[in-house]
């Protein structure tokens, strides 16, 4: 009678909740002892205020970089929030007895927690799903302990089970050194307690039942606990999800369906013990009705019928969850889980979240976040199904007010520096119509992990655009090239953040005078100029990039020309170059036209280059009016002739093709001197043009295959439709051998 009473629990246990206040209420205590971090007694008030809805997690934090953080999730049918609720109802003191999170996070940095005792506590809960039989140790302890059917049965069951499955790992987890140093904090906060004048009798310790038999001698408690490693911590309360807490299961004192979980719940509250095995199965059949599947009452009734029937074949009284699944697979799915699964998982898992009032326990760019959600009006938004947002970023001028006028605009701002700080909250989709200057698509869907992240962007600012600042600051001061400050600009003018767009400008203007790679250039050229021409609807001043802008693109001229004396490999990158400077050029009349137009020339005559470049160069000039259909044809007849290594001919012809292919295709002389070339070839010569034309022609659509094969159809006075039918036919395996054989030709040969 000198002992606390010790109530042992499950985190996620509904039955535990329900008998642990049936408890309370008799043993009525003047102190409730609830297992967790003992530094979290300021969020009590908080979780019991009538506007918090669990499921709500308290998030600890480390005040410096790099952050870590622990989490502590509590749903609805957490005991250890029912505690706390039940103490604040009944006006009884109520407090965390587990080591401080400071501690916690000081032990996952010195590596004391050692991953692998995650991977301990999960090979116990393997042993007892094998030990538990059909269903495993979640169905074990479904059917023995939500089951129990009184405080008792539950208080004693919880208790052994826990001293059970200590005997099975004390002093072999890996992570036992933190489970010695956790139940030696408790035991001392225990004796504390007391040792303030309450009596033993007069307090409840609630704790995960594996800690019962390690608390109970807390009388003897002599360690020295002055020496625990800390670091500096934050603390924060913020909503969580049950599809969140189904993901945690994984380490055993979870479960996988909180959404099922919280109707076992509800049935304990109503004194209903059949209540969720009803609900269950109505619920899914609603689910499948509502997504076009057609279920019948009587598939209902006879599904209940038969879990129950179920229920006792193994030793149960009332439905386990794998009851109903098993009875819900084969009188509603008719034999398939397929044909249920998306209900299962609506029914078991859900897609509840939490809320918390107003201001409550937030950092100070949590509170901008959701101050910015309400502004921004994307409340709606903060869902776990992902949701499309398209944004027409132009004024609309049918509204009074400016904020109204540009609201698209600013929650473009929003969405891009959200996406600067990694926070998931909002993933960008590219769009690549006409209207990609003004339209936007992004997927939408808020998640716990999207709220770490934001409290993980805390210490580079207190508001999401000063955090946005400083990230891209940071980015700006360790860039190795231009091209990456270049996208800090880019992301910058997408986050309306002008001054970020001024300091990044200032050090790509000191980069820029040293040498730089022709990839660089016009990598950076090319980010310079999206931000010119998306600048103004971003309300963003275009103006200082371009002269930037101009002397890249002049500087890239000047060295392009060497850049294409290069290896096949390397041609992919001089081809991506020569592309984004095109576009620049096109885009920008500020920039030299005649400049641009002979360096292409002079790339697509010159012999000593890299030919797939001269070839690519080629479909520039021709693909802008800059080449005549006579130019071309010289061109043609020089590159593919007798004489010409076919490698060379054909890489020449792969360049060509690149670009423009309907213009190619059209012209009928390009394919009739492109036959004369290969006819002429001998048969090794014929091989190595082989490989290269394989490769130009891989991409092409079967329509585009169909007009060349009418083409040759016409130059050798063949049916165009047979053709096309070789062309597009599956090669034999002698053929297929053949060409498979290409793959090793030897070009010094």
């Amino acid at each position: 009678m000198n002992n606390p009473n010790f109530f042992g629990i499950r985190h996620l246990s509904p039955a535990g909740a329900h008998y642990l206040r049936q408890f309370l209420t008799q043993k009525h205590p003047k102190l409730v002892l609830v297992e967790g971090p003992s530094d979290f007694k300021d969020m009590l008030c908080d979780m019991v205020r009538q506007e918090t809805k669990p499921p709500i997690a308290i998030l600890a934090y480390t005040k410096e970089a790099p952050v870590r953080t622990i989490l502590y999730p509590f749903a609805e049918y957490s005991p250890e929030y029912q505690a706390i609720l039940w103490c604040h109802e009944n006006k009884a003191d109520c407090q965390f007895i587990d080591l401080p999170s400071e501690t916690f996070l000081a032990i996952s940095e010195r590596g004391m927690d050692n991953s692998d005792g995650e991977e301990g506590r999960i090979s116990v809960y393997e042993q007892l799903d094998k030990i538990s039989g059909v269903g495993g140790q979640e169905t074990f302890w479904e059917r023995t302990m939500e089951q129990s059917g009184n405080y008792e049965a539950y208080h004693m069951g919880a208790n052994r089970f826990g001293a059970n499955l200590r005997e099975l790992t004390e002093g072999k987890d890996s992570d036992w050194a933190e489970t010695v140093l956790r139940e030696a904090y408790m035991r001392h906060q225990i004796k504390n307690a007391v040792n303030t004048g309450i009596s033993p009798q007069d307090i409840v310790v609630v704790t995960g039942s594996y800690h019962v038999e390690g608390l109970k001698n807390w009388q003897d408690c002599d360690e020295d606990l002055s020496k625990m490693p800390k670091v500096e911590t934050n603390h924060t309360l913020m909503p969580y999800s049950y599809y969140r807490l189904s993901t945690r299961s994984g380490y055993g004192a979870g479960n996988k369906a909180p959404a099922y979980y919280s109707l076992l719940w509800e049935g304990l509250q109503h004194n209903e013990p059949h209540r969720a095995s009803y609900q269950y199965l109505i619920k899914l059949a609603a689910f499948l009705r509502a997504n076009g599947n057609p279920v019948s009452s009587a598939s209902v009734i006879e599904a209940v019928r038969l879990a129950n029937s179920l229920a006792q074949l193994r030793g149960g009284t009332i439905p386990a969850l794998e009851d109903l699944r098993d009875a819900a697979v084969t009188c509603i799915g008719e034999g398939s889980f397929s044909a249920i699964s998306l209900g299962a998982a609506d029914i078991e898992i859900g897609t509840v979240i939490g809320s918390l009032p107003d201001g409550v326990s937030r950092t100070s760019i949590q509170e901008d976040f959701y101050r910015q959600l309400k502004d921004l009006r994307l409340e709606k938004y903060r869902d776990l199904t992902a949701q499309d947002l398209l944004l027409d970023l132009r004024e609309n001028r049918r509204v009074k007010s400016e904020k109204s006028a540009f609201m698209d605009l600013y929650r473009s701002f929003f969405m891009h520096q959200l996406r600067v700080l990694h926070v998931s909250f909002a993933q960008f989709q590219t769009v690549n119509q006409d209207n990609a200057t003004w339209s936007e698509h992004w997927i939408v869907h808020w998640s716990p992990e999207a709220e770490i992240e934001l409290v993980e962007s805390a210490l580079k600012g207190d508001t999401i655009a000063g955090a946005a600042s400083f990230a891209m600051k940071e980015r700006v001061e360790n860039a190795v090239n231009m091209s990456e400050i270049a996208l800090v600009i880019e992301d910058a003018c997408f986050c309306g953040m002008e001054k970020a767009v001024g300091y990044a400008t200032a050090a790509l203007q000191k980069m820029a005078v040293d040498a730089a790679s022709v990839e660089d250039l016009a990598n950076t050229a090319h980010r310079l100029s999206i931000v010119i021409q998306y600048g103004t609807i971003r309300k963003i001043d275009p103006k200082p990039l371009e002269p930037i802008l101009h002397q890249l693109f002049y500087r890239s001229c000047l060295i392009l020309e060497s850049a294409c004396v290069c290896d096949d490999a390397a041609s992919k990158t001089i081809i991506n170059a020569m592309e984004q400077l095109n576009s620049a050029e096109l885009a920008h009349e500020f920039l030299s036209n005649e400049e641009w137009i002979k360096v292409l020339t002079n790339i697509a005559q010159r012999d000593d280059l890299n030919t797939k470049l001269s070839g690519f160069a080629a479909a520039i000039l021709l693909e802008r009016g800059n080449m005549t259909s006579e130019q071309l044809r010289v061109e043609v007849a020089r590159r593919l002739s007798v004489g010409i290594p076919a490698d060379l001919g054909a890489g020449w012809f792969e360049g060509l093709a690149m670009k423009n292919r309907y213009a190619l295709i059209a012209r009928l002389s390009l394919w009739e001197s492109l036959n004369v070339y290969l006819t002429t070839l001998d048969d090794d010569e014929f091989k190595r043009a082989l490989v290269f034309l394989r490769r130009a022609f891989a991409d092409f659509s079967a329509v585009e295959k169909d007009q060349i094969a009418e083409n040759l159809g016409e130059i050798l006075g063949l049916n165009g439709q047979e053709i096309s039918e070789i062309v597009n036919a599956v090669l034999d395996e002698t053929s297929q051998q053949i060409i498979d054989g290409l793959d090793d030709f030897d070009f010094d040969i």
